[in-house]
C-alpha cells in the first residue's frame, strides 16, 4: 500500500474503524485487553507494522507499555518509561503529537529501548490519548519498516481514537482504583483482626513481665522499708529509693503500652504537634517543617500520623539521608502530608504494592491512605532522594 494508506482511502473505512474501537472500548473494564486489541484494530487498519498503547500509572509520574502487537505483546508491563524520556515522554508531556520520518538516533526525543528495537523500524507517528475531563490517560505509538510520511490526517485519526479510548481507560482506571480500595479493605479488616489478637498477647505480655513483675517488686520492697524503718532506717531508705526508680520504670512502661494503642501527643498537641515531635526524635538529619494547625477528625490525624511516622523511620533506617522535609498542608477538600529526603533513593519500578514481605511499610503507608478514601504516592530515584505525599479527601463540614 502507498503513503495514502493510513488516510483510509475515505470516510467509509474510517467510520468503520471508529466502530469497531467503540466496539472495543465497550467491551470491559480491564485495561490490557483493551489496550491490545485497539492496537490491533490501528495496525490492521492503517497498514503500520506496530502498535504501542503506552498507560500512565497511578503515581502520574511514568508510563507502562499496557498494549501492543505481536510480537511485542510479551513486553506488556514490563516496559516503563518516565515522564519526558523519550518520544513517548516528550508527547506524554507535551501534549502534542510527534512524527519522525527517519533518522531517529539523530532526534534529540528519541531513546531507545531495547525490548522495542526500535531501530528496525523507520518511520513512527505518536499522539496523546487524552479527552475531558480523563486528562492525559497515555500515549499511542504506530511504526512501520518501510519510510513514510505521516499527514495531518493520519494524526488526526490517531488523536481521535486516542480520545476515543482514553475516556474508557479513565474509567478502567478507576474501576481498578476502586476495585483495589475494596481488596485493600478485605485485607485490613483481616489484618486488624489479626494485629488486635498480636496485640492483645503482646499487651498481656508487657503487663505480666513488666509492669505486673515490678509492681510486685515495688510491694516487696515497700514491705522491708515499712518493716525496718525504726529499726533500721538507712536500710528503710535504700528499699524506698528502689521502690522510687520501680515505680518510675512501671510509668515509663505504662505510657510505651498506651503510646502503642494511640498517640497521646495528638491529644495533647495536634497532628501539627505531634508531626513536630516525631521530628524532634531523629538524629543526625535535618528536616525541615511546614505544619498547618488545623484539626482533623479523629481517625485522619492518627493515619496521617502513622503514615509520617512510617516514612520518617524508613529514612532513618534506610535512606541514609542528611536533609529532609516534612509538610502537612491543607486546603478546603483536601488534606496533604509529605515527606521527602535527599537520601540515595530506590528503584520505584520495583516495588509491588501489597507484597507484605517485602514491602511492608509501603503497603501500610498505602493501606491507610485508601481507606480514607485517599491515595499515598510514592516518587524516588537512586541517588535522588525519595517523596511520600498522602492526600486525603476531606469532609464537606471542614473548614
Amino acid at each position: 500500500m502507498n503513503q495514502g494508506v493510513l488516510e483510509l482511502a475515505g470516510h467509509e473505512q474510517a467510520n468503520t474503524l471508529l466502530l469497531e474501537i467503540i466496539d472495543a472500548v465497550s467491551e470491559g473494564p480491564d485495561l490490557e485487553p483493551l489496550a491490545a486489541r485497539v492496537a490491533s484494530l490501528i495496525v490492521s487498519a492503517t497498514a503500520t507494522d506496530v502498535c504501542f498503547v503506552h498507560v500512565l500509572d497511578d503515581s502520574g509520574q511514568s508510563l507502562t507499555l499496557t498494549g501492543a502487537t505481536p510480537p511485542f505483546d510479551q513486553e506488556v508491563g514490563k516496559v516503563q518509561l518516565a515522564l519526558g524520556a523519550g518520544v513517548t515522554g516528550w508527547v506524554a508531556n507535551n501534549r502534542r503529537p510527534a512524527v519522525i520520518v527517519d533518522d531517529k538516533v539523530s532526534d534529540p526525543r528519541y531513546r531507545y529501548i531495547p525490548a522495542l528495537r526500535g531501530t528496525d523500524y523507520t518511520s513512527m507517528a505518536s499522539v496523546p490519548m487524552a479527552s475531558e475531563p480523563a486528562g492525559l490517560v497515555g500515549v499511542l505509538n504506530v511504526h512501520t519498516k518501510a519510510r513514510r510520511e505521516f499527514t495531518f490526517r493520519d494524526l488526526r485519526l490517531l488523536t481521535t481514537i486516542g480520545s476515543l479510548v482514553a475516556g474508557t481507560m479513565h474509567m478502567a482506571r478507576l474501576h481498578r482504583r476502586l476495585a483495589a480500595r475494596e481488596r485493600a479493605s478485605v485485607r485490613f479488616a483481616d489484618q486488624v483482626i489479626a494485629a488486635q489478637e498480636t496485640e492483645r498477647r503482646r499487651l498481656a505480655g508487657d503487663i505480666h513481665d513488666g509492669i505486673s513483675q515490678r509492681l510486685v517488686s515495688l510491694a516487696y520492697h515497700l514491705d522491708a522499708a515499712n518493716q525496718s524503718v525504726q529499726s533500721e532506717p538507712a536500710f528503710a531508705a535504700e528499699q524506698l529509693t528502689l521502690a522510687r526508680e520501680l515505680t518510675d520504670r512501671a510509668l515509663d512502661e505504662a505510657r510505651a503500652a498506651i503510646g502503642g494503642l494511640r498517640p497521646p501527643v495528638l491529644d495533647d498537641l495536634g497532628l501539627a504537634g505531634g508531626l513536630a515531635s516525631l521530628v524532634r526524635s531523629l538524629a543526625d538529619i535535618d528536616m525541615t517543617l511546614d505544619l498547618a494547625e488545623q484539626r482533623l477528625p479523629e481517625h485522619a490525624e492518627i493515619a496521617l500520623y502513622r503514615i509520617a511516622q512510617e516514612a520518617l523511620q524508613n529514612i532513618v533506617k534506610h535512606a541514609g539521608a542528611t536533609e529532609g522535609r516534612l509538610a502537612f498542608t491543607c486546603s478546603s477538600h483536601w488534606a496533604r502530608l509529605e515527606v521527602s529526603d535527599n537520601g540515595r533513593g530506590f528503584d520505584i519500578s520495583a516495588y509491588r504494592p501489597h507484597c507484605s514481605s517485602t514491602n511492608y511499610g509501603l503497603t501500610s503507608m498505602t493501606e491507610r491512605a485508601q481507606l480514607l478514601n485517599g491515595e499515598l504516592r510514592i516518587t524516588s530515584r537512586l541517588g535522588e532522594g525519595t517523596t511520600v505525599t498522602a492526600i486525603i479527601p476531606l469532609p464537606d463540614d471542614e473548614p
